[in-house]
């Protein structure tokens, strides 16, 4: 028979019971399940309509104790309540005549606390993975090791009674199962860890326990399969010889399938990378023939039908489809029909193909979704050579175009590549290709690679736009036209853009910067707002009156009041404005300044600049809006006192007029800009400052060089927690966490939830002109922030208060009396000494204890531009000049003398809306 009659004609697994083809749908986690764990209605369907013409469907990984969750939205399988939903799943895919699996797992140390009440995730030793931020995990005892291997018993009980038609144990990904494997993770020295052997006994113990309940409760149709990970790049850490092994030890108790976890099905050893045979050929060369009687299963790259093939050309029994079959619900009857598929999903049809909304803003799918604004043809087909830079190496990339998509980006030249370089490239490929724009988020830990490779790629496609321009007998040169311009691409001018495009209005961003995000990026601790639901579900009783009196005595009373009870009334529907776009701040903290927790942030706890600003892009890929970056705004065009366009500079000294009724320029303030910084604040020569690069000041002298008064130019922010060796940020949410500022002295000195001018001139007033911001590990696990300084090296850490103020040169009796008294005033919420009445959330008592030192740097410029309430720019006699707007920090009069923390975000997203609705409304008329 063909390859295509093997993938597509019945298989019998070794208990027995025939799949009706070789194909599965691979497990996938959808974080669609309800806070607790249940199975949703939405879930339920989404695996129906995927069941029918496929063999068989392998639900998502399912978690079997309640500190085993390792996703937000996870379903679980840890009681019998849970049972009810999970036969619903069952059900609907065995009705439609697919067979229905569910993967069984507990993560391990790769628990997040914040998803488990703040607890400790649970491992075989306490060894805290080996990835930025990871918690110390708590050992299980020897007890709860027997206990963890009951509760997976229980899962598979409970999967039985759900109607599954069997169950894979999640073996793979570093979670529970392959901890206790691995020689990295598990280094303990009683039965279940030391030798090679011992370290099995928990993987083969969950296999027994299956077959126990198997036995006792389902029938022998029922599938027992196993998930495993071949290779670990630690050492020590699990090789494949280790991998053979165990395999042959599950093999000889009984498995039905054994399911390769990889991220592309015919992937080479990670370990040995200068051997290119794909591990699947070592696999069948090395197995005994008691191991050759499973099938295994291949996962990853499989698209169609030849991708199938070609796994079982190479030696897979069985083929896992991940991807393509969220992107085709009936891929497998595709398939079958000969249907040759593109790997993307057309951004409109989230609803049609049932695609849950949490799974549809996850970044694997995120990746694949493509704006079919963009089927218009706009390219001239060919290559196109790029030579760009990233941090260390020039890079030549050739970015090859179809009429309406990016075909393929191949990297041509680097000096020097390795394994970890070539899998970030890959990665940053895929997301271009898949999304079928350069603007998609940078991988994790290769951001300055990443961001070359999507400048290479915009180079190209600009460059192709206009040769096909040209072809066509058109003049690049003549003026071109949009509604609105929207200059800068921070937070103001994204929300600016992306609120003008959904009003109606055709939209061009420009950038001077390369990359998209501006001083937005840095941003740390969240947006505040008063009154909004998310405050409600949490018990929180505020009022805009309260965020409005305390914004102004913050601001010195200096605040312009038309604005900032502008600001005030908006925040709460900036906060639904940007739910309702996928971006969701759910939850809250506090900041010096404010008397209530009202800082919203992601649910994670993470820095919200980075969270803000990967969610508005994504909103402007989807709507096709047009960017140029590196490209600079020269001047601001007028006919008769009115703004009729720019004429922009490009990075490669080409001039371009650009015609626009509206421009709104959100360029930020001038924190970048020393010169500029001096001239108004002669005391602050010398200051580091925490914002980027591209921060100085120039959308305010594009604006002053068209009549733009401005106001508070004096004004500029210090905040005082910077680390003055790399210039970054602490965040405010971690002394609104409960964190304290200690001095070298050991002592406390001023109160830390006070308004950042205060705070930072008790720290310029210290002898040593600097402090250190105190934390404990329950901070630490409340703000995901904290561990991003971890990763950085800015972060002093001990495992007692002792040790810690030995490391920091300290006088320790200080220091403990310092702890113990402020855990005192925790203890009774009342702070004799600095009257500080936010934030006393929890004594600093729970190890390990962490300190960072820092000193104040400049942050913020509250001085720019005059406005109005709608955003306009008035000219310095307080008119407003026809066409033109504003929005963030170029602007001045919101903040008055002082910024609160959390307030720049809220600005940033109340006017920059405010902003491109207006501007679009000028420009439609």
């Amino acid at each position: 028979m063909t390859s295509n009659d093997r993938i597509l004609h019945p298989f019998t697994l070794p208990n027995g019971i025939e799949l009706k083809n070789r194909l599965l749908m691979a497990p996938m986690t959808t974080c669609t399940g309800y806070y607790d764990g249940t199975v949703s209605s939405e879930l339920v369907e989404y695996y129906r309509v995927r069941a029918g013409s496929i063999g068989g469907v392998i639900v998502e990984c399912c978690f079997i104790d309640d500190l085993g969750l390792a996703f937000p939205g996870a379903i679980g399988i840890d009681n019998n309540e849970k049972i009810a939903g999970l036969a619903k799943i069952a059900a609907a895919i065995k009705a439609e005549g697919s067979k229905a699996i569910l993967q069984i797992y507990h993560g391990g140390r790769m628990v997040d606390p914040q998803l488990i009440g703040g607890r400790t995730p649970v491992a075989p030793s306490a060894l805290a993975a080996p990835r930025e931020g990871a918690v110390v995990p708590r050992a299980l005892t020897g007890d709860e090791v027997e206990g963890m291997i009951a509760k997976f018993g229980e899962g598979v009980r409970r999967a039985i009674q759900a109607g599954f038609d069997g169950v894979e144990i999640h073996g793979a990904n570093t979670y529970l199962i392959q901890q206790f494997y691995s020689p990295n993770s598990n280094q303990r020295d009683d039965e279940w860890g030391g030798s090679r052997d011992n370290r099995a006994k928990f993987p083969l113990a969950i296999l027994e326990i299956t077959h126990k309940m198997a036995r006792q409760y389902a029938d022998d149709a029922f599938i027992i399969g196993y998930r495993f990970s071949p290779e670990e790049l630690e050492t020590p850490g699990i090789r494949f010889d280790d991998t053979l092994y165990l395999l042959e030890k599950l093999a000889a108790r009984g498995v039905d399938y054994l399911h390769f976890s990889v991220g592309a099905s015919l992937r080479p050893s990670i370990v040995d990378t200068t051997d290119p045979t794909p591990l699947i050929e070592k696999y069948c060369a090395m197995r005994s023939e008691t191991l050759a009687q499973v099938p295994v299963m291949g996962v990853g790259g499989v698209v169609n039908a030849a991708d199938a093939e070609q796994g079982l050309e190479h030696g897979y029994d069985l083929i896992a489809v991940g991807r393509a079959c969220i992107a085709y619900p009936d891929w497998t009857a595709r398939i079958a029909r000969g249907e040759e598929l593109e790997l993307f999903i057309d951004s409109t049809q989230r609803e049609a193909l049932l695609i849950p909304e949490p799974l549809w803003r996850f970044s694997l799918v995120e990746a694949m979704i493509r704006d079919m604004s963009m089927g218009d043809a706009k390219f001239k087909p060919g290559v196109f050579v790029e030579t760009v830079q990233d941090d260390v190496n020039e890079l030549v990339i050739n970015v090859s175009l179809e009429n309406d998509h990016i075909a393929d980006i191949e990297l041509a030249s680097s000096p020097e590549q390795s394994v970890a370089f070539t899998t970030s490239f890959e990665e940053i490929r895929e997301r271009i290709l898949s999304a079928n724009t350069p603007h998609v988020d940078a991988i994790s830990g290769a951001t300055s690679q990443s961001e070359a490779v999507k400048k290479a790629v915009s180079k190209a496609m600009l460059k192709s736009s206009k040769a096909r321009v040209a072809e066509e007998g058109g003049d690049d040169n003549s003026p071109k036209s949009y509604d609105v311009i929207v200059v800068g691409s921070g937070g103001a001018g994204l929300a600016a853009a992306i609120q003008a495009h959904d009003d109606g209005a055709s939209v061009l961003i420009v950038e001077k910067m390369p990359t998209l995000g501006g001083n937005t990026i840095k941003a740390s601790a969240g947006m505040n707002a008063a009154e909004t639901r998310f405050q409600r579900v949490k018990g929180i009783h505020d009022s805009k009156e309260k965020f409005y009196q305390e914004t102004l005595i913050g601001g010195k009373n200096k605040n312009n009041p038309e604005l900032l009870h502008c600001f005030v009334e908006n925040a709460p529907e900036a906060i639904e404005w940007l739910a309702h776009r996928g971006i969701m701040l759910n939850d809250i903290t506090t900041t010096g300044g404010m008397s209530i927790d009202r800082t919203h942030r992601p649910r994670d706890g993470s820095a919200v600049g980075g969270y803000l600003i990967s969610g508005l892009v994504r909103n402007i890929t989807r709507r096709g809006i047009d960017v140029m970056l590196d490209t600079s705004v020269d001047e601001i065009l007028t006919d008769n006192g009115a703004v009729s366009g720019v004429r922009l500079l490009t990075d490669e000294q080409e001039r371009i007029v650009v015609q626009a009724k509206s421009v709104v320029v959100a360029t930020g303030g001038f924190s970048a800009n020393s010169e500029m910084v001096v001239k108004y604040r002669p005391d602050l020569t010398g200051f580091v400052t925490t914002n980027h690069k591209g921060a100085t000041g120039g959308g305010i002298a594009l604006l002053e060089r068209i009549g733009a008064g401005t106001v508070d130019m004096g004004e500029i922010q210090i905040h005082p927690t910077v680390e003055q060796q790399t210039s970054y940020l602490i965040s405010e949410s971690i002394r609104g966490g409960g964190a304290i500022l200690v001095s070298q002295q050991g002592q406390r000195f001023f109160n830390e939830m006070e308004t950042r001018d205060k705070v930072s001139a008790s720290i310029i007033a210290l002898p040593e002109h600097y402090a250190y911001i105190v934390f404990d590990e329950h901070v630490r696990a409340k703000n995901k922030a904290s561990d991003e300084y971890i990763a950085k090296g800015l972060v002093t850490s001990a495992s007692s208060p002792r040790e810690l103020a030995e490391k920091l040169g300290m006088d320790y009796h200080a220091f403990l009396a310092t702890l113990e008294r402020y855990n005192g005033f925790v203890e009774k919420q009342c702070d004799d000494d600095f009257g500080r009445t936010t934030a006393l959330r929890a004594p600093v008592n729970e190890g390990p204890f962490h300190a960072i030192r820092i000193a104040p740097g400049v942050h913020h410029t509250m001085g720019g531009v005059t406005i109005n309430a709608k955003t306009e720019v008035l000219n310095v006699g307080n008119q407003t000049i026809p066409g033109a707007y504003a929005a963030g920090e170029v602007v001045g009069g919101i903040h008055g003398a002082n910024r609160i923390g959390g307030n720049a975000v809220a600005d940033l997203i109340i006017f920059g809306t405010l902003a491109g609705g207006q501007a679009a409304k000028r420009a439609r008329a």
